[in-house]
């Protein structure tokens, strides 16, 4: 007889799925298994992150196979993972400067995927000045922002607070940073028990060499009121910017902080992407400073590129 029991997928590795189960006594157990045929193949391919269903034979304990999966609340293609809540921006204030379009471009497709952006303006002791600047125009437009320096230790605790206080009961965070902003040294001051691999930098390229090699789950917590932090190939701000954008039309709603100024233009068909502020709500908002100019900039670069996706579709 075969009895079924669900779980988080914490790792996959060499088409091994380990997932972690809490047992109906309680205890956290781990099975390490292969999934069944079907789940090897296209959307429906099993991902780190997935909640599964194991089917295990009772008078055979060592048949176990993963089953089915649960339906996702969003899926990444690199890192490979599903089901991310939290998505943990690192970004220099300075060496490499940031690019506050790729930025913005980021946030909006966090934003398409229901995942709650955070982000983190690193190195601080290069840079103060920058850094408080950049924090203020986020906050500023409505996200948690936190600065930092790993070096210094400056602004770690507060990290360290707001994951413990929101990775709870299966949320998943993931961090993403381009290659030279500290992203794996932020996380081992953070997490020191995690260890996660670090390489060092090199100053003439201000590139990191990526160590790790697999998308792996790490528990926040204990028992069901856990929750999980990814830690994941190589992951960076240019991977997340090569998604798949989603649609034209969609694109308004991941802006959040121009939401208190729409339907305020004088045309209702305004795209904001042209307009005068005389005519659009939210070039007014940018020319009164309610909104940063930057912003607006870079929904309006993101607006020509899709556009121009969809008409060559």
């Amino acid at each position: 007889m075969r009895i079924e029991k669900q779980g988080k997928v914490v790792k996959g590795l060499g088409g091994l799925f380990e997932t972690r189960v809490i047992e109906a006594s309680g205890e956290v157990r781990r099975y390490a298994c292969r999934a069944k045929g079907s789940l090897h193949r296209g959307d429906a391919k099993v991902l780190v992150g997935d909640n599964a269903v194991l089917s295990i034979d009772e008078s055979m304990p060592d048949d176990i196979v993963l089953s089915g999966i649960a339906e996702r609340k969003n899926a990444l293609i690199r890192p490979p993972m599903a089901n991310l809540d939290i998505l943990c921006m690192v970004v220099a204030s300075a060496k490499p400067a940031p690019v506050l379009e790729t930025v913005d471009k980021l946030l909006s497709i966090a934003e398409h995927h229901r995942i709650e952006p955070v982000l983190i303006f690193t190195k601080t002791d290069i840079d103060k000045e920058n850094a408080e600047r950049l924090s203020a125009l986020y906050k500023g437009a409505g996200f948690t922002v936190f600065a930092v320096s790993s070096h210094l230790g400056e602004g770690v605790d507060e990290v360290r607070e707001y994951l413990i206080s929101n990775l709870k009961n299966g949320k998943t965070a993931a961090f993403a940073g381009a290659s030279g902003v500290g992203k794996s040294t932020l996380v081992n001051r953070i997490f020191p028990s995690l260890q996660l691999a670090t390489a060092e930098i090199s100053e003439k390229i201000e590139r990191g060499r990526h160590t790790t090699r697999h998308v792996e789950l790490f528990e926040i917590g204990e028992g069901e009121s856990a929750g999980f932090l990814a830690d994941t190939p190589g992951f960076s701000l240019l991977d997340f910017e090569r998604f798949d954008f989603f649609g034209l039309s969609d694109l308004l709603s991941t802006f959040r902080d121009f939401v208190p100024h729409l339907g305020a233009c004088r045309y209702s068909d305004c795209a904001h992407i042209g307009e005068g502020p005389a005519e659009c709500a939210i070039a007014r908002a940018a020319e009164e400073g309610k909104l940063a100019p930057s912003r607006l900039a870079s929904y309006r670069s993101i607006y020509r590129v899709l556009k121009s996706k969809n008409e060559y579709k």
